[in-house]
């Protein structure tokens, strides 16, 4: 059945609104952020930003907590959805429902938590030094990606036939590490990039965790310039904006990719 003029031009109308919706918000702060010098447009605030040690830090601390929170939650999910697919299909519910938790329980909870379990008078003391809390934010960030970063390895694992391949290892005797090595980690490689562009987008952008924990990271930056300043924040807005875009975007590129190399292997 084909589409209707009236249907089409629906269609269009929701998109444009849509488009409006979203995109007139970025159009204005890309603008305002312009307006630092009185005599017309300019980047200054965009140069200032940037070349701010404060923005500089919080921006690269943040940058390393969401690699080492990539790499603890790969370590985490891969092998356990793995073993869930392989050998405990049953548990599977349950699991998701667990990975879903970070997205129902509010981070202020889960910070208060960590404070109670693992402050300085806790049984196991993380914040009794930087180093410490910093691990510390590091379990909250991979508890805070655990539900994007799982469904992106079990749908990635889905794709694939687990059983045959982790077989076909063992025949040539391959022990579980190699396979999980060998096997399981190349052909995940699109889901777990999925999986990590989106870890370091929600990383970047956090504030409760890192704000209670009192670290210099990149959130409790700009609410920081937010509080303080007129034209800086908006260009700071426009740059987390990138990122996330960025991430987003290299995501897409990489599936799409990956969608190409295996129509062409067929």
């Amino acid at each position: 059945m084909k589409p209707t003029a009236t249907s089409r031009l629906g269609a269009w109308i929701a998109i444009l609104l849509g488009s409006g919706y979203f995109l007139l918000p970025l159009i204005a702060t890309f603008e305002f952020s312009l307006k630092m010098r009185r005599e017309g447009y300019s980047f200054e605030a965009y140069k200032v930003v940037l070349s701010d040690p404060g923005f500089q830090a919080s921006f690269g601390y943040s940058a390393l907590l969401a690699l080492l929170t990539i790499l603890a939650g790969i370590l985490l999910v891969v092998p356990t959805a793995f073993w869930i697919q392989l050998k405990l299909p049953r548990l599977r519910p349950l699991i998701e429902f667990i990975t879903l938790l970070p997205l129902v329980i509010p981070a202020i909870v889960l910070v208060f938590g960590y404070l109670r379990l693992y402050g300085s008078g806790g049984w196991l003391p993380f914040t009794g030094s930087e180093r410490g809390t910093d691990v510390l934010l590091v379990f909250g960030y991979v508890t805070l990606a655990l539900p994007y970063l799982y469904r992106s390895v079990d749908t990635g694992l889905s794709a694939i036939d687990v059983r045959s391949l982790t077989e076909a290892a063992q025949s040539l005797g391959s022990g579980w590490f190699d396979i999980l090595r060998l096997v399981i980690f190349p052909n995940l490689k699109t889901a777990i990039l999925s999986g990590a562009f989106l870890t370091f987008a929600i990383v970047i952008g956090e504030f409760t965790l890192a704000s209670l924990l009192a670290r210099p990271a990149f959130g409790p930056y700009l609410q920081l310039i937010g509080a303080n300043r007129a034209y800086e924040p908006a260009a700071l807005a426009i740059i987390a904006f990138l990122v996330t875009w960025a991430a987003m975007g290299l995501m897409q590129v990489v599936s799409r990719n990956r969608a190409a190399l295996g129509a062409d292997e067929h």
